[in-house]
């Protein structure tokens, strides 16, 4: 092979503080969606744009500059019905439009292969159930070649030939709906080993077990290799690999504060790290060292691994974006060591949906949002007239209560990229928004 002189390195993070905010973006508006703000977003492949999963069933394009201001509008691929889950296309790129394009899940609809371009469907590949209804995966994952694409349901995966649209081939995760044995629940989450050679894939379910993650093989059928046993009695929400080091998964969890690591070449029953996703404050305030995160809902919050396989980061219920350090050292062989963060900030002032390391530059995507409702103020009236935003409901012995219905709303609907280069001049955080490192 000829030696072309080319060197890759891996990004470096500055951790020693707070990274300086490059840009702040927010998702386009409609009438319906006022309040619209994102849910998920990824980075493309080559890093020229990101896309974002946002709560007015919509999909939106973001071309920006890591140098120059963003552009103003996203451009906006509106789809009929909620969104459950999206995937890039693992060398996708505007450099070379054929491989352009992304996945997308998208409820009661069959699974669409869209020009990230200009939006045009480009193939689409069908789930039916035994009532003739078409089925959306919650989960989607590229085998290591691109030619295959996995799909997670009820009780089973679904594998399709990306060159061929239409049916795929089934591979239920359990005997039968009453049977015990296999991988029950929607197959919430799917990754690939990220290693060479390597067709073991790890599926999660949202069936709230501590065996809720199974490891299979693309070549050996339906049958699991192995379970992943005892983490939180919890559904499974993501599963990770570290590309540098191909045996260590991570996952999160429902309603769940940690991030576990494991260690797939030894011992399953147990995890090796627990990323403990809580705030460190001042002792010398008198607070106790550490506060619990409060997961308040159920609203997914994406972690995500850099390239370089160092850190990890995550985003809380706060707004605070979490950065942990993958080298940190563990506890002796057979425990479960807990690591917290090396560096915490204050990014956003709602719960951070995802986070996203960029693929060439040390920068962090962050997207802000979730859905806020306020108390239903009623009243008790003899005579009341019903108005857009409420509803009349009749008490009996001539009273009626009016209860006012309102639309949730949302405290921060921004997304933020966030600079951690070692020589950054610009402004950084202020002083009062800084939390303690670690």
């Amino acid at each position: 092979m000829e030696d072309t002189g080319y060197t890759w390195f891996s990004p470096q993070y500055d951790t020693s503080r707070p990274p300086s905010l490059k840009t702040t973006l927010q998702p386009s508006q409609t009438e319906d969606f006022p309040e619209n703000f994102a849910r998920t977003a990824k980075w493309c492949p080559d890093g020229s744009t990101f896309l974002t999963h946002c709560e007015d069933r919509s999909l939106q394009l973001f071309t920006t500059s890591l140098s120059d201001d963003p552009a103003a509008q996203p451009t906006t691929f509106h789809q009929p019905s909620p969104i459950l889950d999206f995937i890039w296309y693992p060398t996708a790129s505007p450099l070379t439009p054929p491989t352009y394009c992304f996945i997308a899940s998208v409820r009661d609809c069959p699974i669409k292969l869209l020009d990230a371009s200009d939006g045009r469907l480009r193939a689409s590949y069908r789930i039916v159930d035994h009532r003739e209804r078409q089925v959306a995966p919650h989960s989607l994952a590229f085998d290591l070649t691109a030619e295959r694409l996995y799909c997670g349901f009820e009780d089973a995966i679904e594998v399709f030939d990306i060159s061929r649209p239409g049916h795929g081939t089934r591979l239920p995760t359990t005997p039968s709906k009453k049977s015990k044995d296999g991988l029950k629940g929607i197959i919430s989450a799917l990754a690939f080993i990220p290693s060479q050679g390597s067709d073991t894939y790890a599926a999660g379910s949202l069936y709230p077990t501590p065996s809720n993650i199974a490891l299979f093989s693309s070549t050996q059928g339906p049958e699991p290799i192995m379970f992943v046993s005892g983490g939180p009695s919890a559904g499974v929400t993501q599963i990770q690999f570290n590309i540098l080091t191909p045996h260590l998964m991570y996952t999160a969890h429902r309603r769940h504060e940690t991030i576990y690591a494991w260690d797939l070449r030894s011992h399953l029953d147990a995890p090796l790290v627990a990323y403990k996703c809580t705030a460190q404050v001042d002792v010398e305030s008198g607070e106790s060292k550490e506060m619990k995160m409060r997961t308040r809902t159920n609203q997914k919050l994406k972690f995500d691994v850099d390239l370089g396989g160092r850190w990890l980061a995550s985003g809380d219920h706060q707004g605070r974006i979490l950065l942990f350090d993958l080298h940190n050292p563990g506890t002796p062989e057979g425990q479960t060591s807990e690591v917290y963060p090396t560096l915490q900030y204050s990014a956003h002032h709602d719960a951070i949906g995802s986070v996203s390391f960029h693929p060439l530059y040390p920068t962090l995507l962050s997207v802000s949002g979730s859905r806020h409702f306020e108390s239903e103020s009623d009243s008790d009236s003899e005579d009341s007239e019903d108005d857009e935003d409420g509803g009349i409901l009749d008490v009996g012995s001539g009273r009626q209560r009016v209860i006012q219905r309102t639309r949730p709303k949302t405290l921060d609907r921004s997304i933020k990229t966030w600079s951690f280069e070692f020589d950054s001049s610009e402004a950084r955080i202020p002083p009062e928004d800084r939390a303690v490192t670690g």
